[in-house]
């Protein structure tokens, strides 16, 4: 009989020590009613709660969690429909408000989120959607953000995983991206034979202006030859003279040159005959030796020192 008293009595104190010692995790709060109505929130650790009187209402996690945001069609500025789905992170940040703010404040971010995203992506355009999407995801969080704080629940970030417009629009798309790369393909084209162009035509103005500059430097120097060519003429039949000129001042001089001039006056009848059939003969060989002392008188004239 006092055997089963002590069991009974071991059975109950287990399990008030069962109801009255609360282990805690890390990361999670555990919300403690008491006779019904909030009383407070109990934090990692070893926690006591008075059995019969408090209980744990609600238990959360405190670490970020994903939640899955299902697919759905939104209507574009420009009248086109897209398939849009996505991604929210999110965080409880006071269990309090997360136990009594929301009966389900998980469906209420999923349907707050599609709501908000429809209504941003009503404002823009096709294009717009795949170029803004960091645009969209900001406005999307900062509006969920405010209404979940009456949830106590902070919202960190959306992610758009994929849109997806009709196939007759990325039929089109695809023929918009064609065009453009064809259209890029024959600028570059263009471009390039214009910068050929360019080349050529700046070698050939160089290869023109080098050929120029070489004839007009090859003028100059043929200019410059002549005229050294005729001053080293002038020079030489100047020496000459003045050779000519000391030769017939030196002895034996004079008589030298009346011999040449006597061959000279030979020579030139002798040519004159041989251009003619018949002989010519001088009719009075005075006209020779006149002609010899006229030359003479002339040279003496000329020569320095003559008086």
């Amino acid at each position: 009989m006092h055997f089963e008293i002590a069991l009974i009595v071991a059975v109950i104190a287990v399990f008030f020590i069962v109801r009255t010692f609360k282990i805690v995790p890390q990361q999670h709060a555990w919300v403690v009613e008491r006779l019904g109505k909030y009383d407070r929130t109990l934090t990692p650790g070893l926690k006591f709660v008075v059995p019969f009187i408090e209980r744990v209402a609600h238990k959360h996690s405190l670490k970020e969690v994903p939640l899955d945001v299902p697919s759905q069609v939104c209507i574009t500025r420009d009248n086109t429909q897209l398939q849009v789905d996505g991604i929210i992170y999110f965080q409880i940040t006071d269990p309090m408000r997360a136990s009594y703010g929301s009966s389900n404040y998980v469906f209420a971010i999923t349907q707050l989120a599609q709501t908000l995203l429809r209504s941003v992506i009503g404002k823009m355009e096709l294009d717009k959607t795949f170029e803004e999407r960091d645009a969209i995801n900001h406005s999307v969080v900062n509006a969920l953000d405010v209404a979940a704080q009456n949830w106590g629940v902070k919202v960190l970030r959306y992610e758009i995983k994929d849109l997806t417009p009709p196939k007759e629009i990325l039929h089109a798309m695809q023929a918009q991206i064609t065009a453009e790369r064809e259209k890029r393909a024959l600028i570059a084209a263009s471009e390039g034979r214009k910068q050929e162009q360019i080349n050529i035509a700046t070698g050939e103005r160089e290869a023109f202006i080098a050929r120029s500059e070489g004839q007009r430097q090859a003028e100059i120097n043929n200019a410059q030859g002549q005229a050294a060519a005729i001053l080293a003429v002038a020079e030489a039949s100047a020496e000459a003279i003045r050779k000519i000129a000391n030769a017939i001042q030196a002895p034996g001089g004079e008589q030298a040159v009346q011999l040449k001039v006597a061959e000279k006056a030979v020579e030139a009848y002798a040519h004159l005959a041989q251009k003619n059939n018949t002989m010519i003969v001088p009719g009075n060989m005075s006209e020779v030796a006149s002609l010899i002392a006229t030359a003479m008188a002339l040279i003496k004239a000329k020569a320095p020192g003559a008086h």
